[in-house]
């Protein structure tokens, strides 16, 4: 089933998750421990990250240095395949992102999905490699995640970027986007960074999942201008709970959003690494249970490899 056709199915508030594949070396073991948790909760849809593959400098015994292109994680396709065989009911929402590919590269992942039987992506740009100021898309990628909601638009009508391709079959993806309640960092403003996501919608986007946030009235705001600027499809916030008193300085660096001065003050009374778990549950147990007085369908949680602090909400809210 399709997550527009979930999120548009009038069925009561549900939880999603999303959950960051294992390092490379372990096996699907590692996965399900983080999986089978949250099936407790029966999700209708369950998120799987995507990483780009890293450049390392390896030591040589000279002396010098060789480049090297890593992959940190099982691959895309992998750990679908690992899920669907031990969840075959489960919808599964892989990501797929710019970076580190070209579009062929891209257009291959896709059609290896769509042979799994896959009906949903979640189409994303990435991040710049470490130490980039910039993100920088390969020669023959795409700069943007609105070109690739295109492409994969284009699949569904039946339209290969392969030349070679005769009588391909059309995809049938939904596609999902990311949105950004306090704009993304590289946005000028808010107002500029909901016309860029305007423009994913116009390219198919189908729904949109938010950045992490920690102030409500600052996702109700963002919802209000999505609306105004014409963007009508399901937008389904997303919460990541705090789990611990150093995220309230580390988060705001790395996801360039606001810690609201109630919450900073929580933590900070917070004696051991408990109470500032606990502290963090607490939060979002509140946020969510706002949300849903707002009428909100669904909330979408980044569980990372922890879900434990993610069921204890989900538990008090649903």
């Amino acid at each position: 089933m399709k997550v527009i056709d979930i999120l548009l199915s009038g069925r009561r508030p549900f939880a999603s998750f999303e959950l960051v594949p294992p390092l490379k070396g372990s096996d699907a073991s590692r996965l399900y421990q983080s999986l089978d948790p949250l099936m407790e909760f029966h999700p209708p849809f369950i998120n799987i990250t995507c990483h780009r593959d890293e450049i390392e400098y390896i030591p040589n015994e000279d002396g010098t240095f060789r480049r090297m292109t890593l992959a940190k994680r099982p691959g895309t396709v992998a750990i679908v395949a690992a899920i669907m065989r031990r969840y075959p009911e489960l919808e599964i929402v892989p990501h797929v992102i710019c970076g580190g590919s070209s579009a062929s590269r891209v257009e291959s992942e896709l059609l290896d999905l769509h042979f799994l039987g896959i009906s949903n992506i979640m189409a994303l740009r990435g991040d710049a490699l470490p130490g980039q100021k910039h993100f920088q898309p390969e020669p023959d990628g795409f700069r943007h995640s609105s070109e690739l909601v295109g492409m994969i638009s284009n699949l569904n009508r039946g339209r290969y970027l392969d030349p070679t391709v005769k009588d391909g079959l059309s995809t049938d993806f939904c596609i999902g986007v990311a949105g950004y309640p306090e704009k993304h960092f590289e946005a000028a403003n808010l107002e500029s960074d909901i016309r860029h996501l305007r423009e994913k919608v116009e390219a198919g986007a189908q729904y949109i999942v938010t950045q992490m946030f920690f102030d409500n009235a600052k996702f109700y705001h963002f919802i209000e201008k999505c609306r105004h600027a014409g963007i009508d499809v399901p937008i389904v916030p997303g919460l990541k709970p705090l789990t611990s008193k150093k995220q309230i300085d580390t988060l705001p660096r790395a996801f360039h959003i606001d810690i609201p001065q109630e919450l900073v003050g929580l933590m900070e009374q917070t004696r051991t690494a408990e109470e500032a778990y606990q502290a963090g549950i607490d939060w979002a147990i509140r946020q969510s249970r706002d949300l849903l007085e707002h009428g909100f369908p669904a909330i979408h949680y980044y569980t990372m490899a922890r879900p434990d602090n993610v069921c204890q909400i989900v538990r008090a809210v649903f």
